[in-house]
């Protein structure tokens, strides 16, 4: 729920009595969507955020720290990923970092809501740099169906870079489109889905999306942690699933040797990321 005070945007969190809030110079953008209120503001010391239906979504400032933990250290797990879906994504950040492979031979996005890739386009240009790259497909689309659509044994890496398991983004934490996303992914192939905080979520969310995976065929998962300021606790995590193999083994001396720049990945927080928490180890037994 967002609240709004002169100079600030403020987004509350009822059930767990806490908030996050960011001073603003403006608000630069505002629709309605087919499908959700968006709304751009030019923030003091965050660079432009956007919110969906009252919710923070990004800023400028950290949103490296979610595009990248959300996609290299499934891409330097899998022993040779070629193909990748993305459902959600619609500021196509993730899609940027999955494209600085230079291995990857395809990536589908499929997004719900044009609209907040247009939005994005506009407003985070940086995000949107490689949405001409002559590997992606952009399709604007239900991304449940899509992949209880798409042809068995297809891709290498679906990574579901969704909104919180409310509304429309409900089905993607369920077990159905855990199956069907088994389905659709070769052998060796990985599952990675946003799974909130884990200071909030760990006996709720995380513990029941570790027990669909598995339920859907997955043989191991690990949920990784890492910090984003503008969520809900400013901890957040994506839990990654692996059709065959053990998610706790990477290919460490290639992400060491990456050809590309990342501002917060590396093999090492890698590495860290796949350390369990203590107060984590009951809820995911």
């Amino acid at each position: 729920m967002a609240e709004h005070m002169p100079g600030w945007f403020t987004e509350i969190f009822q059930d767990q009595g806490t908030g996050f809030s960011l001073a603003i110079d403006a608000k630069v953008h505002e629709e309605n969507s087919q499908y959700q209120h968006i709304e751009i503001y030019q923030t003091k010391t965050f660079g432009k955020l956007m919110v969906l239906d009252g919710c923070v979504m990004l800023t400028d400032r950290d949103n490296f720290l979610y595009h990248e933990m959300m996609t290299h250290p499934a891409l330097f797990t899998h022993k040779a990923p070629r193909d990748v879906a993305i459902i959600g994504g619609g500021d196509c950040g993730t899609l940027k970092e999955v494209l600085k492979h230079p291995d990857i031979r395809k990536v589908t996005q499929i997004e719900l809501d044009e609209r907040v890739t247009r939005v994005a386009e506009e407003h985070f240009p940086d995000l949107c740099s490689s949405n001409d790259d002559s590997r992606a497909e952009l399709l604007f689309a239900d991304g449940i169906k899509w992949i209880s659509d798409a042809s068995p044994n297809s891709l290498d890496l679906i990574i579901v870079d969704s909104t919180d398991p409310v509304g429309p983004a409900e089905g993607l934490f369920a077990v159905d489109f855990y199956r069907n996303c088994h389905l659709a992914l070769r052998e060796g192939g990985l599952l990675v889905q946003q799974t909130e905080s884990p200071l909030l979520h760990a006996d709720t969310i995380i513990k029941n999306v570790h027990a669909d995976m598995r339920k859907a065929g997955f043989k191991t998962s690990r949920t990784l942690p890492f910090p984003q300021p503008v969520y809900p606790t400013g901890w957040w995590s994506c839990t990654m699933a692996s059709k065959n193999d053990n998610v706790t083994f990477f290919r460490e001396a290639d992400a060491a040797e990456r050809s590309f720049r990342t501002r917060y990945y590396n093999e090492d927080i890698h590495r860290a990321a796949l350390a369990v928490p203590e107060f984590m180890k009951a809820a995911l037994k």
